[in-house]
């Protein structure tokens, strides 16, 4: 705690305690590995909550990522594709991340280049509003690929 009376300096423990005593305040140690160890005569009640209050702060700040997902299938129509591909427009300009995978149900595994170039055109398509942050990948049935937003300048 800064005051009219502080003592800044290498104390041995004793005095320490005694000074913090003095100020009816906590004798708080900071840094324990550090030589000799580094301790702080603060209102610890006081120093807890100022860190709550920090951390909560911190936290409000954080902004939480969002992740759409759009599924097609190997054979979706055109219709189907411009209608889905709208949507990922507005899912990335809202700022959220957007999982589009096609789905190979039964036999239809046997169309995977469909499949990577369904994702690929999309991926072009979708380039203004956001950049491809891994490309398609195939993971037992599904063909996964993620596009992360833009963000705006």
């Amino acid at each position: 705690m800064v005051g009219d009376n502080v003592e800044v300096g290498v104390f041995p423990i004793a005095k320490a305690i005694s000074l913090a005593e003095e100020q009816g305040l906590d004798l708080v140690e900071i840094s324990p590995k550090a030589d000799p160890p580094v301790c702080k005569i603060i209102d610890y009640k006081k120093f807890l909550y100022e860190q709550k209050k920090r951390e909560k702060v911190m936290k409000a700040k954080a902004t939480k990522v969002i992740v759409k997902e759009i599924r097609f299938g190997p054979n979706t129509d055109d219709h189907d594709y411009e209608f889905k591909k709208k949507h990922a427009e507005k899912f990335l300009k809202d700022g959220a991340k957007l999982k589009a995978y096609v789905f190979f149900k039964g036999r239809s595994i046997v169309y995977k280049d469909k499949g990577e170039i369904l994702l690929l055109k999309l991926a072009q398509e979708l380039e203004e509003f956001g950049k491809v942050e891994q490309m398609p990948r195939l993971e037992g049935k599904r063909m996964t690929m993620f596009i992360a937003p833009k963000t705006k300048k």
